[in-house]
C-alpha cells in the first residue's frame, strides 16, 4: 500500500517520486516498465548515437501510414528505462516562448501561465551560469554549456549570422530569436537526466520504492474512484494500492492508452476493443500533435574532425573515449545537435515558428542507418503545427503497442512552413563560413530546388523530431481530459501528468517543459493532500 503511486519513471515520474517523498510519512510507488538506467550509453552524453542504432532503452514505436508522408510509417521512439527520454534524448534545455503558456491559460487553464510557470522553470534549475531573473541555481536539474564543443557549430552560428539572423547566447532568455549555441541537461560531462536530478540522490528514502521492469497493464477501480494498479513485472502480474492517488505519467503515447485500458475514454472506441465503459472521455487519445521535421545533409569527405564512418573517424572516436572515460571531457561530450536557432517563415510572424539543430555529422533515419564518410545536417521543424492526429488502441491486449497517427501535414499550412524553413535553412548553409569548407549538400535534398521538389522532399523525409504531445489535454470543454490541477474530468483520485497533458505544443524541446508541469503538479497534489 502506497500514498502514491506513480505509473511512469520518465522526466514527469522521477520529479514526482522525488518531490513526493520529499515527506517522510508519504510512502510513494514508482513504476517504470524499463530496466535501471545503468548503461554507459545513457550516461555517456554520445553514446545516444549507438542508442539509436540499437534501440537500447526505446520502445521505438510507428506510426500508422501517414498520408501526408506518402504512406510512410513515421519513427516515434520513447525512453524505456529510468529516466524516461531523458535518459536517451539529446540533452537539450528549452522552454518554449512566454505565449505558449499564456495561451494555455488563456484556453480555460487558470495557474498555467508564463508569470505562473517560470518559478518552477527556476525552482527545477541549476543554471551553471548563475542564477538570474530568467533562470535558476541550485535547483535538482543541471544545466550548462557543451563542455567541449564541436568547432563546426561555431562555423554554423557564424553563417546563420551572415544570412543576416540575429546572435542569441541564451534562447530560454529575454527573447528566442535568433541562433547560437544550445544548453544542455549535463553534469561533469555526462548526461544529466530526470533519474540522476530527482531519484539518485534519494534512493535510500525509506518512503520511496522504486520498481523497475513493471508495467503498468490497469488502473484500478472502485466505482469512478482510482484505487490501484495492476501491474506485471516478472512473469507476475499484482495489483498495487493507492490510500491518495494514482498518477499516470506514462507519456503522450502511453498515458492514453492506459487511460482506454482501464475504461476511460471514447466508448464507442472501447466497447469496439471489447473493453467495458467505466467513463466514456471521448477526448482520451485526441489532438496528438508534434513538431514536423525535415533533415538536410551535407557530405564533406575531408572535415575529419566531424563525425563520420571512415578510419580517421574510428581513430577520433578511440582517442575520445580514452579522454572521456580519463577526464569526462573531448568530443564524446556532444550531444551532437550542439547549434541552432528560433526563425520566421514569413515576416510577419509575431514570433519564431521554424527551429533548426544543427548536428555535428550526417543524420539520415534518425540515426539508424549507418552513412559512410563525414558530414554535417541541420534539422529544420515547425513549431506550431495545426494537424492533428490520435493514439488509438490496437486491441485490448495490455503489451501491444498503441496506434499512433500524428496526421502529418493533414493541414497544409504546417507543410508550407517547412518548406519555407528548407529554403531558409540551405540559406544559412551557403554562406561563406560553411561553404568556405566544401561540403556538398546530398542529392536527396539538392534536387528539391523548385516548389515541387522540395514538396516532394519534406513529403519523403520529413518525420519527427521527438515531441509528441496533447493526447490527455488539459482544459475545461468536453474534448478535455485533465483540468487545470491535472485532475481526470469524471474520475477522484487521479491525475494524468507529462507531455499529454499539453493544450498546444511549446514552441521548443520538451523535456524542460515535462519537467516543469511535474513540479508545479507536486505542488498542486501536496496542496489537496493538506486540504483532504
Amino acid at each position: 500500500m502506497f500514498d502514491y503511486l506513480v505509473v511512469g519513471g520518465g522526466s514527469a515520474g522521477c520529479v514526482l517520486a522525488g518531490r513526493l517523498s520529499e515527506d517522510p510519512e508519504t510512502r510513494v510507488g514508482l513504476l517504470e516498465a524499463g530496466p535501471h538506467d545503468r548503461s554507459v550509453l545513457i550516461h555517456c552524453p554520445a553514446g545516444l548515437a549507438v542508442m539509436a542504432q540499437t534501440g537500447t532503452a526505446n520502445w521505438a514505436f510507428e506510426t500508422v501510414p501517414q498520408a501526408g508522408l506518402g504512406g510512410r510509417r513515421g519513427y516515434q521512439p520513447r525512453g524505456k528505462v529510468l529516466g524516461g527520454s531523458s535518459s536517451i534524448n539529446a540533452m537539450i534545455y528549452l522552454r518554449g516562448q512566454r505565449e505558449d503558456y499564456d495561451g494555455w491559460a488563456a484556453a480555460g487553464n487558470p495557474g498555467w501561465a508564463w508569470d505562473d510557470v517560470l518559478p518552477y522553470f527556476k525552482r527545477a534549475e541549476h543554471n551553471e551560469r548563475g542564477a538570474d531573473e530568467w533562470h535558476g541555481a541550485g535547483g535538482p536539474l543541471n544545466v550548462m554549456d557543451l563542455r567541449s564543443p564541436n568547432r563546426f557549430a561555431a562555423l554554423f552560428v557564424e553563417a546563420a549570422r551572415q544570412a543576416g539572423h540575429p546572435l542569441n547566447p541564451d534562447f530560454n532568455g529575454p527573447r528566442q530569436d535568433g541562433v547560437g549555441a544550445y544548453q544542455v541537461t549535463h553534469r561533469d560531462g555526462e548526461r544529466f537526466s530526470a533519474a540522476k536530478a530527482y531519484l539518485a540522490p534519494h534512493r535510500g528514502r525509506p518512503n520511496l520504492e522504486v520498481m523497475t521492469d513493471a508495467r503498468a497493464t490497469r488502473i484500478v477501480l472502485e466505482g469512478r474512484r482510482a484505487v490501484g494498479v495492476e501491474v506485471q513485472q516478472g512473469g507476475e502480474r499484482r495489483t498495487l494500492r493507492a490510500r491518495r492517488e494514482v498518477i499516470v505519467c506514462a507519456g503522450a503515447l502511453q498515458s492514453p492508452q492506459l487511460l482506454m485500458l482501464s475504461g476511460i475514454g471514447p466508448g464507442e472506441h472501447l466497447r469496439a476493443q471489447g473493453l467495458g465503459v467505466v467513463h466514456d472521455l471521448p477526448g482520451v487519445g485526441r489532438h496528438l500533435h508534434d513538431h514536423p521535421d525535415v533533415v538536410l545533409v551535407v557530405d564533406a569527405p575531408r572535415l575529419t574532425e566531424l563525425f563520420g564512418v571512415s578510419p580517421a573517424g574510428l581513430w577520433n572516436v578511440l582517442k575520445g573515449i580514452r579522454e572521456w572515460r580519463a577526464q569526462r571531457s573531448g568530443m564524446l561530450t556532444t550531444n551532437f545537435a550542439e547549434a541552432g536557432g528560433f526563425l520566421r517563415s514569413r515576416p510577419d510572424e509575431p514570433t519564431p515558428d521554424l527551429q533548426l539543430h544543427f548536428v555535428v555529422g550526417k543524420l539520415v533515419d534518425h540515426g539508424r542507418k549507418v552513412v559512410l564518410g563525414h558530414g554535417y545536417s541541420c534539422h529544420v521543424c515547425v513549431l506550431r503545427p495545426r494537424s492533428r492526429g490520435r493514439v488509438a488502441l490496437a486491441s485490448a491486449d495490455p503489451l501491444a503497442a498503441p496506434l499512433v497517427d500524428p496526421a502529418f501535414f493533414a493541414e497544409r499550412d504546417d507543410l508550407d512552413r517547412l518548406m519555407a524553413g528548407v529554403r531558409l535553412t540551405r540559406e544559412i548553409l551557403r554562406q561563406p563560413a560553411l561553404a568556405a569548407l566544401g561540403g556538398r549538400e546530398t542529392k536527396t535534398s539538392a534536387d528539391a530546388q523548385d516548389d515541387p521538389g522540395i514538396e516532394a522532399f519534406v513529403r519523403a523525409r520529413a518525420d519527427t523530431i521527438y515531441h509528441p504531445v496533447g493526447t490527455c489535454r488539459m482544459g475545461p470543454g468536453p474534448l478535455d481530459v485533465v483540468d487545470a490541477q491535472l485532475r481526470v474530468h469524471g474520475i477522484d483520485a487521479l491525475r494524468v501528468v507529462d507531455a499529454s497533458i499539453m493544450p498546444a505544443i511549446v514552441s521548443g524541446n520538451t523535456n524542460a517543459p515535462v519537467i516543469m508541469i511535474a513540479e508545479k503538479a507536486s505542488d498542486m497534489i501536496r496542496a489537496a493532500a493538506r486540504a483532504a
